[in-house]
């Protein structure tokens, strides 16, 4: 008897071992050469941060120009940027570049002061797989035609870098066509 439940435990313990293994190459999921290239691209301008400015709002929306726009590169790991994004004094904005299961994903993480999640963060979506080491595009994911009731699923940021890294520029598209643009001087880092 305590050789066959010594044998179950053997052959359980093993074969579990394989299986996260198995799991965890399930869950590597390979980015294209031009999405990694972005993500490096990105990283190195961390520790860094750019004024920026509202280069065009359609008309009708709230505009921002008269706003002080910053951007920080603070976190740079191997599957993800992290770049806070400041108007004035309002430090609620988060812009997050990671890799996960599905591919390269672009996310918007705001925050309240203290903290917390606002109702209506994490929006975003995954690179649509036609961009390059400078230029990539998000269509909405599923999560975020959820979260923020977009049901024509007629939004798209696009994040740019000038080829020759002088311009971080991020827009809002609806059904293609740009709403918002801000552009960030890449060539004079204010830290």
């Amino acid at each position: 008897m305590f050789l066959a439940v010594l044998g179950l435990l053997v052959y359980s313990c093993g074969p579990a071992t394989e299986r996260e293994h198995d799991e965890k190459e399930a869950k590597e999921v390979l980015i294209t050469p031009e999405e990694r290239g972005f993500l490096e691209n990105l990283a190195s301008l961390c520790g860094k941060s750019f004024r920026g400015e509202e280069v065009y709002m359609e008309e009708g929306r709230e505009s921002w120009a008269h706003k002080d726009f910053v951007m920080h590169v603070t976190v740079c790991e191997d599957d993800y940027v992290h770049i806070p994004f400041h108007l004035d004094d309002d430090h609620s904005r988060t812009w997050m570049f990671l890799k996960d299961e599905k591919g390269l994903r672009f996310r918007h993480d705001h925050r309240y002061e203290d903290g917390t999640p606002e109702e209506k963060t994490l929006y975003g979506g995954y690179a649509d797989g036609k961009g390059t080491e400078f230029r990539q595009h998000f269509p909405i994911d599923e999560y975020s035609i959820d979260l923020l009731d977009d049901t024509e699923e007629m939004r798209q940021w696009n994040v740019v870098l000038s080829e020759d890294m002088s311009t971080f520029s991020y827009k809002l598209l609806y059904y293609g066509e740009v709403v918002f643009q801000a552009d960030f001087d890449l060539t004079e880092p204010i830290n």
